[in-house]
């Protein structure tokens, strides 16, 4: 079987790269003496070989087939593909602003745990699958890795702005600590301005109309386009937002809140009655609870986890506690359900957070190239069963005021 081709007649063995028998020997006494033993081998390979032709010119079929089909729906294949592997982006609250769905929280990523090289490839990795938010803190310096291989106009970069240095002035959000943390973080990251910066945790100690007009400067100034609260409660949220519109500043537009499969009542509950009343987002952090989802801490604490390095004492305890010895269990049952769908325990986990109303990004931590690409492949969708399925197993689906109510 040949095929016309640029440079002549190719064979279906050239085509698939089917290897082809191998050359008889030149030694025409061996050929005689061998003859008995070569012919079974001979006939072994030919029928390979006319079992790979088979299923090559099944998989053309196969695939013609497809072709046809998706062109009476007015489709193509290749449009198919790029739509299946395409991120998503969607509103900041109700701001103009789109970002990816999936961001990459670099404060966790490149917390002094691996190389700036790694740190580069990782970004590389993230930007050239589509995601375009980057999300870092007050004393890490990620920003100008990213700035060396796009344009600035092309992805978002947040910072936080609270724990800056060790005197009292370098921490909370006094109108002097944000104005010059601010600074600090541009000058560290090497950027004229952020996209968004986050007043992480409230500070009891600073007056809230301070805060909202030293934000409102910040943006006025050039060096952030938006800002959004980390850590808030609804009510201190909603306080910010009337204190904007009591005197003309800028409220917030987005909060940064921990949610997972054993954290859900703000983002489910709080969260989406402020999206609708106040158009604030949701961009949501830790979805496999610090790695507990992963399955990983299943049998102990290992030596390499993030539970083992120093300063996490406080998850170690947590893997350890009754408590998280009863969602490791759910974990397991978690883990079967996730083989049936055919995608990992982390990618059930992150598709199952950006189904919640509201959530416009959901930001990984990763440390190496494997975990980010598994993270990015998540599932397309996630079905009304599946989702019946997983609240049935976890059993703390939250309620809202609502169904309180009823």
């Amino acid at each position: 079987c040949v095929c016309g081709g640029k440079g002549g007649k190719y064979s279906v063995e050239d085509l698939y790269g089917i290897s082809k028998k191998p050359k008889a020997s030149s030694s025409s006494g061996s050929i005689v003496a061998k003859a008995r033993s070569t012919k079974p081998q001979e006939h072994r390979h030919e029928e390979a070989l006319a079992s790979q032709i088979l299923e090559a010119a099944h998989r053309l079929v196969e695939r013609r087939r497809l072709e046809l089909y998706l062109r009476e729906c007015g489709l193509s294949l290749a449009e198919c593909e790029a739509q299946r592997s395409a991120m998503v982006y969607r509103n900041l609250g109700k701001s103009g602003l789109r970002v990816s769905c999936l961001g990459l929280g670099t404060w966790v990523t490149f917390g002094s745990q691996i190389s700036d090289e790694m740190a580069e490839n990782l970004m590389t990795i993230a930007y050239e699958n589509g995601v375009n938010l980057f999300d870092t803190a007050e004393v890490y310096a990620s920003g100008s890795l990213i700035c060396d291989f796009c344009r600035r106009s092309s992805f978002v970069i947040t910072t936080k702005i609270y724990w800056g240095g060790q005197a009292e002035t370098e921490r909370g959000l006094s109108r002097k600590h944000i104005i010059e943390g601010l600074r600090g973080s541009l000058s560290r990251l090497q950027l004229d301005y952020v996209d968004i910066v986050f007043a992480n945790r409230n500070d009891v100690n600073s007056p809230m109309e301070e805060i909202v007009r030293a934000m409102t400067f910040v943006i006025n100034q050039g060096m952030a386009m938006y800002w959004g609260t980390s850590r808030w409660s609804a009510m201190e949220i909603m306080e910010a937002y009337s204190v904007a519109r009591q005197f003309n500043l800028i409220p917030p537009v987005c909060e940064q809140a921990e949610y997972h499969y054993f954290q859900r009542d703000k983002v489910e509950v709080q969260l989406p009655e402020l999206y609708h009343k106040i158009g604030v987002g949701a961009m949501t952090w830790s979805p496999l609870a610090c790695g507990l989802i992963t399955g990983k801490y299943s049998d102990g604490v290992p030596e390499c986890s993030r539970a083992a390095m120093k300063g996490y004492q406080w998850l170690k305890e947590r893997v350890n506690s009754e408590e998280g010895r009863r969602q490791l269990a759910k974990v397991k049952e978690l883990h079967l359900l996730a083989d049936r769908l055919g995608c990992t325990a982390a990618q059930l986990a992150i598709a199952w957070c950006l189904r919640s109303e509201g959530v416009s990004s959901v930001l990984l931590g990763v440390s190496n190239a494997d975990q980010l690409m598994e993270n990015l492949g998540i599932l397309s969708q996630m079905t009304p069963q599946t989702i019946t399925e997983i609240d049935a197993l976890l059993g703390n689906k939250p309620h809202s005021k609502k169904e309180s109510r009823a």
